[in-house]
């Protein structure tokens, strides 16, 4: 199975993507490709919805890890959801995302988000969840 890549229009700031199949050495640069205009639009967020993605090698954690890295420069933060569990558990072993950045459903991730940006118009800088 290869790598499908979903893209929805963004929503108030937030960008997100539906990943489905397998994102490997032979998927990885699709997924690079297919990130690149909407890191260059430099979202608050980008979400990867990764309730299809039924396997992850090292060059797709790496594909991860560079979004993640283009999008610090603006304090952007790259949010998982939906992962399977043996997609979690990769992502976990490689820390490849924080724990706290990934969720089981969009509606966490929502919270996750505005909760942040309440606390950044508040003046706070601390992570929203503690």
């Amino acid at each position: 199975m290869t790598l499908e890549i979903e893209v929805y229009p963004p929503v108030n700031g937030n960008q997100y993507v539906l990943l489905s199949g397998r994102l490997d050495t032979q998927s990885h640069a699709r997924l690079d490709e297919a990130l690149a205009p909407m890191l260059a639009a430099r979202p608050q967020a980008l979400v990867l919805d990764l309730a299809h993605l039924d396997y992850i090698s090292s060059a797709g954690v790496r594909s991860i890890l560079k979004a993640r890295k283009a999008l610090a420069p603006h304090e952007g933060r790259l949010l998982v959801v939906h992962p399977q569990e043996q997609i979690r558990k990769v992502i976990e072993i490689v820390q490849a995302v924080p724990m706290d950045e990934i969720f089981e459903s969009s509606a966490d991730a929502d919270a996750y988000l505005d909760a942040l940006q309440r606390r950044i118009l508040d003046g706070e800088e601390e992570n929203p969840q503690g």
